[in-house]
């Protein structure tokens, strides 16, 4: 039968296309970095072990305190985002977010942090990935936050703290991108 509309299977009508795809892929390439400034491994990249707990003349803190500041940091804000059982419970702010000490607790320190701010992304980007996921809706905690604005926060936070971090491996006498 020419001219006749096809039949919209039920199955069909089920999947429905994600209008937020291109946004998504956006937050996405927004988060892994590198557009407009160095990515999160070149910044962290072989960044010389005797200098990752110096804190250089007139700045406040070490390389160590900002590599754990991004992930505690990025880790609450995937916390919030995404609740884990119990719900969400904030930290402190300033006490909660910075390390105390300058210096690695262990030698294997700087790669686990490293490793968790890795893993952290991740969940993060699935959970912006999934299309079942409503980046305007706001949390039913907080105060109007949503999913777009937290990766948003993600994404802003961590290139301000990597430009603290490429700068302080130049002074250091450590940058080789």
């Amino acid at each position: 039968m020419s001219g006749s509309k096809p039949t919209i299977k039920a199955a069909d009508s089920k999947h429905t296309p994600d209008e937020n795809e291109p946004l998504r892929k956006q937050l996405i390439a927004l988060l892994d970095g590198g557009q407009a400034h160095a990515t999160f491994d070149e910044a962290v990249r072989d960044f010389p072990a005797q200098h990752r707990g110096t804190v250089p003349p007139n700045l406040p803190y070490s390389a160590w305190q900002l590599l754990e500041h991004l992930r505690i940091t990025q880790r609450d804000i995937l916390n919030f985002s995404a609740p884990p059982t119990g719900g969400y419970h904030p930290i402190k702010w300033p006490d909660d977010y910075w390390p105390k000490s300058p210096q690695p607790p262990a030698t294997n320190s700087w790669e686990q942090s490293i490793a968790i701010i890795a893993s952290d992304l991740d969940h993060f980007k699935t959970l912006i990935q999934n299309p079942n996921s409503d980046l305007f809706k706001p949390f039913r905690w907080g105060e109007g936050q949503n999913l777009l604005r937290e990766a948003l926060l993600v994404a802003d936070h961590t290139a301000y703290h990597l430009g603290e971090l490429v700068v302080l491996r130049r002074v250091l006498g450590a940058w080789h991108k």
